[in-house]
Order: structure tokens, then C-alpha cells, then sequence
């Protein structure tokens, strides 16, 4: 196995979104759970193609260089405000120069999905309206599956 950098990695892909290409890479973190998980998941993406609108994943730099997706919680002439699917801070204004890439689908459980999949859409609409609900909602369906489960 061999280490990488993280920064550099995705400096990397992101000349080749430069460059017009497709790529993909597997999701690191927790933020975009409970859509997304850690080492399970992976995502494609590629430079935006048209205009960028509410419930986009999008790819960004933040000012201190980390690399980061996650969603489009909010348009303005200032800026994008973005946050993770398993986060209740917004986080922005965010300039369009730091966004370099949208996200075109996601293999989640084993499965590639795009925009037309529930989950996605649920995640891109609904979801975006309960943020402050997020963790009671979560812990409810985990306390559901527990039971379920028994």
C-alpha cells in the first residue's frame, strides 16, 4: 500500500478537471454521511458545465488549501453557502473561483447512482430544509434500525 498526500492527491485530480476529464476518488470523512460514508463510497466529478444551484455536490478550496464536498445549501450574489449532509453549520460565502468541480454521481453501497436516484434527490431537497433537526433525525433512524434489527 502506498501513501499519499491527501492536498496533493486532489491537486492532482483537479488539473485533470482542468483538463476536462471525468475523475472519481473515494470518499475520506464523515461530513456527507449519513449519504455518504467513509472508505465505503466513492464519488466522480468534473468541472461545472452550467450554473450551480441549490443541492449540487460540489468540490472546493477553502482559503487555508483543505480540500472540500460537500453540498450547496444556499446561492447569493456574494457567494455559495455549502455544508455536509451530517453537519449543521453552514459554512460560506463561498467564491465561485474556490469551486472547481460538481460532483456527477456517486457509488454508494456498492451501487453508482446520479441525480435521478432517490436517495440523491432526498438528499439534495428535503434534507437541506431540516438542518437543524439533522442529529435527532439521525439518532431516530438508528434507534428504528436497532429495533428493527432485534
Amino acid at each position: 500500500m502506498k501513501v499519499v498526500d491527501t492536498k496533493e492527491y486532489v491537486s492532482t485530480l483537479r488539473e485533470l478537471v482542468r483538463a476536462g476529464q471525468e475523475v472519481s476518488m473515494p470518499i475520506a470523512g464523515s461530513s456527507m454521511s449519513p449519504f455518504l460514508a467513509h472508505a465505503r463510497d466513492s464519488i466522480c466529478f468534473r468541472a461545472p458545465e452550467q450554473p450551480l444551484r441549490r443541492g449540487d455536490m460540489v468540490f472546493y478550496q477553502r482559503t487555508n488549501g483543505q480540500f472540500v464536498m460537500h453540498r450547496i445549501y444556499r446561492v447569493r450574489p456574494e457567494g455559495y453557502y455549502i455544508v455536509g449532509d451530517g453537519q449543521t453549520e453552514i459554512e460560506g460565502p463561498i467564491a465561485e473561483t474556490q469551486i472547481f468541480a460538481v460532483v456527477t454521481r456517486v457509488q454508494r453501497k456498492g451501487k453508482w447512482i446520479d441525480a435521478t436516484d432517490f436517495w440523491w434527490k432526498f438528499f439534495a431537497g428535503p434534507w437541506l430544509w431540516v438542518i437543524p433537526l439533522r442529529p435527532c433525525l439521525v439518532r431516530l433512524y438508528g434507534l428504528l434500525r436497532f429495533h428493527r434489527n432485534k
